[in-house]
């Protein structure tokens, strides 16, 4: 080995030397504990994060417990344990916290949703300022204005550190305009041509005279608008026999300069479904004819989901007028693929009637409480009925 060589490792192990754990590997008794570098948070927040008292006996894997204790808070950005003596001395370098949030140029989302998001994250005023959460918030800004097509959205943050180890934040935003829609297609429909489905749906291209009206805002793209827009071509094709209707996938494309958005939806229509039989059961707490004579599809019909649901709200507006509140009509479909029908089990669960304790009358100024109440068609003590509280409210609109 060299003489150079030598030198250069006997170096090392000086510099190891002086620059050692500041704790010693074996074992003594803490006597007292001292925290310095503390400016905003209290020297009790640290001993009750600390896993040492004064009489414990500390070595290095307590003292590294510690730091791992007190790092887990968030509140720090640098800890340090040293000993004096039997004296443990705890020096902490804090993280600053948020003084102030201040957002401009947004237009889109008021402010205080926005706070009150950013808050939901675990960033706010008051709280300690971490860039990596600024900019997780960052992010989560600039994905909601991309939800509403806001594709060309600039989002800048300026940090000002100030006194007391506070920091101001600035959130400037510049929305930019919302994506308009280049084209929407749509694969896979035989029955119904593009034309008739795309007459369904809000999102779509202005063509010819509706360009002029600038108002409009049927091509402009929002996630919420494509979902609802999905939503409407299953409820129009099940409506209309096509119990197994599919879409199978969507995609959303953007132009180089985010100013058109594209649109594809492809789907899978299925066949013709027929409705073949209808049966009640469950529990029948009004005469079951009634219930039958709600039924709004018949053997033979096409399927459609819409009269389905109907005749559930039926069958349970009928039961909440004798006080059902929260009666549950489950329709059960039975599907027969080969012949292409579907049969139906409504089943009905009353659920308990509910019964009207007490009737608060509030913000009448002219008209006083018993006149309000001979109007009342729903009394205190007898069970709830739908069917009494409109009437009772068309009898006090009336009064006006």
């Amino acid at each position: 080995m060299t003489n150079w060589l030598k030198r250069l490792i006997a170096g090392f192990f000086v510099l190891l030397l002086l620059h050692g754990p500041a704790i010693a590997e074996e074992e003594f008794e803490v006597t007292d504990i001292q925290v310095k570098g503390l400016q905003r948070i209290s020297a009790g927040t640290i001993f009750n994060y600390l896993p040492i008292k004064v009489g414990d006996f500390v070595n290095d894997s307590t003292v590294n417990e510690a730091i791992n204790s007190l790092f887990d808070t968030g509140f720090f950005k640098d800890i340090e344990l040293e000993r004096d003596g039997g004296v443990l001395v705890v020096i902490v370098s804090e993280r600053p916290s948020v003084s102030s949030i201040e957002i401009n140029g947004n237009k889109e989302f008021d402010t205080d949703i926005l706070k009150k998001a950013m808050l939901q994250i675990g960033f706010g005023e008051g709280l300690v300022y971490k860039q990596a959460i600024l900019d997780k918030v960052t992010q989560e800004i600039r994905s909601q204005y991309y939800s509403r097509g806001r594709y060309s959205v600039e989002i800048d943050t300026t940090v000002t550190p100030q006194q007391r180890n506070r920091v101001k934040v600035n959130i400037d935003i510049e929305e930019g305009k919302t994506a308009k829609i280049g084209e929407v297609k749509i694969v896979g429909n035989e029955v119904y041509s593009d034309k008739r489905l795309l007459a369904e749906v809000q999102l779509k291209p202005k063509r010819g005279f509706k360009k002029l009206y600038f108002l409009s805002k049927q091509d402009q793209y929002s996630k919420e608008k494509l979902s609802g827009d999905l939503e409407t071509l299953r409820s129009f094709y099940q409506d209309k026999g096509f119990l197994d209707f599919r879409i199978t996938s969507t995609q959303v494309s953007i132009s180089s300069n985010k100013k058109k958005i594209f649109i594809t939806v492809h789907v899978d229509e299925g066949p013709i479904y027929t409705v073949d039989e209808i049966h009640l059961r469950g529990k029948f707490v009004v005469p079951e004819d009634e219930l039958v004579a709600l039924v709004n599809i018949r053997s033979g019909d096409t399927f459609s989901r819409k009269e389905v649901e109907a005749t559930s709200k039926a069958i349970s507006d009928r039961l909440a007028a004798e006080g059902y509140t929260f009666a549950n009509v489950n329709p059960v479909p039975d599907i027969d693929k080969e012949s292409r029908t579907v049969s139906f089990t409504f089943f009905v669960d009353p659920a308990k009637r509910v019964y009207v304790r007490r009737i608060s009358i509030a913000g009448n100024v002219v008209t006083r409480d018993e006149v309000i109440r001979r109007e009342m068609r729903q009394m205190e003590g007898g069970w709830l009925s739908t069917a009494k509280i409109q009437r009772s409210q068309v009898r006090l609109q009336r009064l006006s």
